[in-house]
């Protein structure tokens, strides 16, 4: 499953064709840097029975996460004051808003937009107290997202969701960056489990990422997602997730 120039560019093209289409809507409006209708017209790329697998393996996931939530609970309360879950407004797919749920990691505190960029969460970032660091390291963070799962905000699996601002940000970098959108994002993605994930201002990390996650678009079906699944319960049993 490595990457392919070609393949990116296959797909890009695609994409860009669909965009295309019907762009001169009067009624279409700017929506996280980008025309609203230039979502909506993005085919849906996704395999026939993948809402299936979500409900089945995301029911199955809730159970081990309620099993987890007390003591999830309890050190993140003793750990810092404030709120168990955190609530996020990021993209979904064609570009609607959701929000998105997470175990809270992190102190409650000011927002920060470091010369005009969004604020992102960085390696070595000391909002993050300790017992949340942790969680982290063990993507134990992301489980309260089997919610979304359930909802069909997202999926098991796709590109990542990213905070509204950081999207607009990203939309303004790449100009096929909202082509990440045309499937439901995921908890776990292509790009994650090829070790780029994480706050980054870094545009070569990104634009590798983005790549992943567009090869992603073109190519998933049942048993990708299988890897994706199993690889990234693979590297949370070695610590090896490049959490930050």
């Amino acid at each position: 499953m490595d990457i392919s120039i070609n393949e990116v560019q296959t797909v890009r093209e695609r994409l860009q064709q669909e965009s295309r289409n019907g762009n001169d809507n009067a009624d279409s409006y700017l929506k996280n840097g980008y025309m609203l209708s230039t979502y909506k017209n993005l085919k849906v790329r996704q395999y026939k029975g993948k809402r299936v697998v979500d409900l089945a393996i995301g029911s199955v996931a809730l159970i081990f996460c309620l099993i987890l939530f007390p003591f999830i609970a309890l050190g993140i309360k003793l750990s810092s004051r404030g709120p168990i879950f955190f609530k996020q407004k990021r993209t979904g797919q064609n570009g609607v808003i959701f929000t998105c749920y997470k175990f809270r990691t992190m102190r409650c505190s000011t927002k920060r937009t470091p010369n005009g960029r969004p604020d992102i969460t960085v390696e070595g970032d000391d909002r993050i107290f300790p017992f949340g660091r942790l969680l982290r390291l063990l993507n134990l963070d992301e489980l309260p997202q089997i919610i979304n799962v359930l909802k069909g905000d997202m999926s098991l699996v796709g590109p990542r969701p990213y905070p509204v601002e950081e999207c607009s940000f990203w939309n303004s970098t790449f100009d096929d960056f909202f082509y990440r959108y045309a499937v439901k994002p995921g908890i776990t993605g292509f790009s994650q489990v090829k070790g780029y994930r994480g706050g980054t201002y870094s545009v070569e990390h990104m634009r590798k990422r983005t790549d992943y996650d567009l090869i992603y678009v073109q190519k998933n079906t049942f048993l990708m997602d299988l890897y994706i699944i199993m690889k990234t319960v693979t590297k949370m049993i070695n610590l090896d997730t490049n959490a930050h």
